[in-house]
């Protein structure tokens, strides 16, 4: 009976497919983007919209608060940050490491509706939080017409 080394570890594979398609679709990770920075690893982020603003949610477990930059510019907003290396211990022989370390950036084009001037983040529980509310709607205003 041969053992194919995927049935050892079937997950391996999906995240090597996951990995794979981050590179395709997102420009990350060990890729560099159009403006030359280089990604190690890309955090899993999720994106719910409410009505009155967007949040984003993105898993960096390990990368302490301090070690992440969040920017908007031009309609753009980009996380980066590092997680940081932690010691590696040796048992019998065996070592494993699966949590990524190194550099790491998101981009997102933000819609018109984004108030880009009142973007609030907060880190708690290796999640980033990321509060991007929407304009207030412009109320048409009546004019009175002279005669």
């Amino acid at each position: 009976m041969n053992i194919s080394p995927y049935r050892r570890r079937p997950w391996g594979l999906m995240n090597q497919l996951q990995n794979e398609l981050n590179t395709i679709f997102d420009g990350v990770p060990g890729y560099e983007s159009e403006t030359g920075e280089v990604s190690d690893w890309a955090p899993a982020v999720d994106i719910r919209e409410e009505q009155d603003r967007f949040i984003l949610h993105a898993d960096v477990p390990g990368v302490d608060p301090n070690d992440i930059e969040i920017t908007m510019e031009n309609g753009t907003l980009t996380i980066r940050g590092q997680r940081t290396e932690e010691n590696k211990e040796e048992r019998n022989g065996y070592r494993r490491v699966e949590r990524v370390s190194g550099q790491f950036f998101r981009r997102f084009v933000l819609p018109d509706s984004a108030d880009a001037d009142k973007i609030s983040a907060e880190s708690r529980n290796g999640v980033l939080e990321v509060v991007i509310p929407k304009q207030e709607k412009v109320q048409p205003r009546r004019i009175q017409v002279k005669g």
